[in-house]
């Protein structure tokens, strides 16, 4: 097992606590906002963690290339998607108080 390899293996152990830890604050938030801020965290760091494996493994090579592009796609459309969540929820707790 070479460095590249324990590096790989540090990268997504780190991955998997970060998504760990998401889950956890999903579970024990109380309002929906509180826990949608953590479902929208496990889309940054951890998944920055599995791209940066992957280019240790891959390189710039198809593969590396379309992790980058995965994640970036991530980074790009989860903020909508948050923010879109965030205002129906928003509407549907002001219509409940109506």
């Amino acid at each position: 097992m070479g460095p590249a390899d324990l590096a790989v293996d540090v990268l997504l152990g780190l991955a998997v606590v970060g998504e760990l830890l998401c889950v956890a604050g999903v579970l024990v938030m109380r309002t929906t906002l509180d826990r949608l801020h953590y479902a929208a965290a496990v889309t940054t760091v951890p998944a920055l963690l599995v791209l940066l494996a992957t280019l240790v493994r891959e390189h710039m090579s198809a593969g590396g290339l379309q992790a980058i592009a995965a994640v970036g796609l991530l980074f790009l459309i989860n903020p909508a998607v948050v923010i879109a969540t965030a205002r129906a929820v928003r509407r549907i707790d002001e219509a409940g108080e109506a």
